[in-house]
């Protein structure tokens, strides 16, 4: 560790440069610089200038199909993104963990009751005591630490700023009392269940995964307890594409009902079925019983199981696309999985507010820009936030200023994969690029 006199002196004598230029592009150092420095003066301002800390990022991430696949055992392509939560943490005798987070409260967690608290779910500290409890329940140390957080994930955009936050927490524990000795895998396993359990979100682990392992990965559900991921051998910034993320602006109201709705609906489907998740069944099985289906779940149940089904199989198809360097397949793979989205899983707006229908407004002006040229899809969760688009260069600046047209300015994020999950920065730094992936 050091005092934040010499973290300061060291970013602005270029030290930390290596990871930030693996973090958010060569283009980018200065201003992450001054990002570094100013989370570092703040912890100061709030802790005592005095105290020893350490640096950490965990990125967002981005979805690139497998849409609501791995909350039943799916198979999913996700990939990391430059926008992240940043961490400066020094190690506290307190037992406590205490966090400010930029433009929030401060939140403290007493280590000596973990037990779930109904009344903070759906809040920061739950997931803070939530990533406590899990990293005690999988034999690991827990101990205090007092931390200062900003985010430059967007809020509600499919990008997942909830779990960078948990990989945050995971990965500070893993380095002030671990010594790194929690994988990527097992990271992003404890911060679903800080999540689901404490948290109170039904969300599958393709989020915490892509942000805690980082890079373009496809992950393979089938065994939750053993999930199987791969990096994919394919390089964005050589593909003449951009990866733009368009805001809509929409009603970021409690959307949990629907979410929930969706799993509920599939795992009905599947029981029905014999199964417990529908990875276990065929699209034979199920069309097998489709009148009977559509008599015990209704047609939206069904169509749902119909979009997991074939979405499950067009994520290995997208990877292989992406691997033998066939662009043309990969956004013609991206257009069916949107459809799919759109048509079957419905989860495009959301049912209970049928006038609010941005993302679909977004994805039929993305077709009407790019034509046959890119790609666009809903994105994440969907039913309110955001959509995905590849869009290539020479029509980057129509396509950004047809959306910011519509949904306001910087509405259109231009955003670039990012190689590397969650990190304590002064590992990266003595880090290859080998070592990392």
């Amino acid at each position: 560790m050091n005092t934040i006199k010499n973290i300061i002196t060291q970013i602005k004598s270029g030290v930390y440069d290596r990871a930030f230029m693996r973090m958010y592009g060569f283009n980018a150092i200065e201003v992450h610089r001054e990002r570094y420095k100013k989370a570092v003066n703040k912890f100061g301002e709030i802790f005592g200038t005095e105290k020893e800390v350490m640096l950490f990022s965990a990125p967002g991430r981005t979805e690139i199909g497998g849409n609501h696949t791995d909350h039943n055992h799916g198979r999913v392509l996700a990939a990391s993104v430059n926008l992240d939560v940043i961490g400066v943490a020094s190690l506290s005798s307190e037992n406590c963990i205490k966090i400010k987070s930029e433009g929030f409260d401060m939140d403290t967690v007493y280590l000596d009751d973990l037990a779930v608290q109904n009344d903070q779910k759906g809040c920061s500290a739950s997931l803070i005591r939530g990533m406590a409890e899990s990293f005690v329940k999988n034999g690991f140390n827990i101990g205090g630490f007092d931390a200062y957080t900003t985010s430059d994930v967007l809020k509600g955009s499919g990008l997942s700023s909830s779990a960078a936050f948990e990989v945050l927490i995971g990965t500070i524990l893993n380095s002030l009392y671990n010594s790194r000795k929690a994988d990527g895998v097992k990271i992003a396993q404890m911060a679903q269940y800080a999540e689901n359990v404490h948290f109170g979100k039904p969300c599958g682990l393709m989020d915490q995964m892509a942000s805690s392992i980082g890079g373009v990965i496809t992950i393979d559900f089938n065994d939750p307890t053993n999930p199987i991921t791969e990096k994919v051998n394919f390089d964005f910034d050589k593909s003449g594409y951009n990866l733009c993320i368009v805001d809509t602006g929409g009603n970021h109201a409690d959307l949990t009902p629907e979410y929930a709705s969706i799993t509920i609906e599939m795992k009905a489907v599947s029981k029905s079925l014999g199964v417990s998740y529908l990875r276990e069944t065929s699209m034979e099985k199920l069309m097998n019983k489709l009148p009977e289906l559509r008599k015990l779940h209704g047609d939206r149940a069904v169509l749902r199981a119909i979009h997991f089904l074939r979405e499950n199989q067009r994520v290995t198809k997208q990877v292989e696309a992406l691997e033998f360097g066939d662009f043309d397949e990969f956004c013609r793979l991206i257009i069916e999985s949107g459809h799919s989205s759109f048509e079957y899983l419905q989860n495009s707006y959301s049912s209970c507010n049928v006038t609010e229908q941005g993302l679909p407004l977004a994805l039929c002006l993305a077709q009407g820009v790019l034509n046959d040229n890119g790609a666009w899809r809903v994105h994440g969760g969907g039913f309110a936030g955001t959509t995905q688009n590849f869009v290539p260069g020479e029509l980057l600046d129509s396509f950004c200023s047809v959306m910011e047209g519509v949904f306001g300015k910087n509405s259109c994020h231009v955003l670039k994969i990012r190689p590397v999950g969650g990190v304590e920065l002064d590992y990266l730094s003595t880090q290859n690029s080998t070592t990392l992936g």
